[in-house]
């Protein structure tokens, strides 16, 4: 007989990857996901799953490196986010299409930030994909997210661990993913042939445009690089401010168990390092369960 479990699935850019491994290994130890909630990145690894989808975007992101990413960087200069996010929201209508959020097989709830009424707003209908949109996008680096009548930004900036969207779901158990655990530069994972060589074959490709074009920076508008700068600052601000929040929602609405992914293990816009991370959130995964199913008998 197999644990039902209602999963919640934090926020923290490239290092939700580890959702991936997370839910695999979930699977791979008996557990029959019910219910679904997500932040950010949360929200889009946990509305493809929902989706039947996993697969095919755990695909998708294994093939992305550091030129991909950039590809999707369609800059804005309306001054309220440096990426439109319309090439991303592309990419996602192809693959998603017109899944609407009622018709999933099981609940889900995409968490997003109502930027004007200050308050988070939990996504429970209508298209997959705007409910994933508007909960990722970042402020200062996507654009907001119009739905409705509601100007919408990352669900990260109220809730990074939105569990409480889960409370009155049936099911055995409450797993929550922390994306900001304490740094522990322990875990090494060894990196296939065919991912050290794509990384190899972006260095070389950075060494020759710099010394034929000149410095990249060089060739962006100052306003980009302004900006540029800024979302640094954003970002690791943002970071500080999540796992601040992180602790009072954990504290609010305790989990039977956290699966805590460390800050270390993966910068917040390193999108081209899927592998690492999905392999990180493996071993963390069986790791917990262990100590789980010691404490609660399973």
């Amino acid at each position: 007989m197999k644990n039902k479990i209602s999963l919640v699935l934090g926020s923290g850019g490239a290092r939700g990857y580890a959702h991936i491994g997370i839910i695999e290994t979930l699977i791979k130890n008996n557990f029959q996901i019910n219910s679904i909630s997500g932040s950010s990145i949360g929200a889009v690894v946990g509305g493809f799953y929902a989706a039947g989808k996993l697969d095919e975007f755990k695909d998708w992101v294994l093939n992305l490196d550091i030129l991909n990413v950039l590809e999707l960087f369609d800059f804005s200069f309306k001054g309220n986010g440096l990426i439109k996010g319309e090439k991303l929201s592309d990419i996602l209508n192809d693959m998603l299409g017109d899944i609407l959020i009622e018709e999933l097989p099981i609940p889900f709830t995409a968490v997003a930030t109502d930027i004007e009424k200050r308050k988070e707003i939990w996504i429970q209908s209508g298209k997959l994909v705007d409910a994933i949109r508007a909960s990722i996008a970042i402020p200062g680096l996507f654009t907001p997210f119009k739905l409705k009548d509601k100007v919408l930004i990352d669900g990260g900036v109220l809730n990074p661990i939105p569990i409480a969207p889960v409370m009155s779901d049936i099911s055995d158990y409450i797993f929550a993913v922390d994306l900001s655990g304490k740094n522990q530069n322990k875990y090494k994972i060894e990196i296939p042939k065919i991912e050290k060589e794509k990384q190899n074959r972006i260095t070389e490709y950075f060494s020759q445009f710099t010394e034929k074009f000149g410095n990249l920076l060089e060739k962006i508008p100052s306003k980009i690089q302004e900006e540029l700068s800024l979302m640094e600052v954003l970002i690791s601000t943002l970071d500080i401010m999540q796992e601040s929040i992180s602790k009072y929602k954990i504290a609010g609405y305790t989990p039977d168990l956290i699966i805590s992914i460390p800050k270390d293990s993966c910068k917040t816009l390193e999108f081209h390092k899927a592998y690492q991370m999905i392999e990180i959130g493996k071993v963390i995964t069986e790791e917990n369960l262990k100590e789980f199913k010691r404490n609660f008998d399973v």
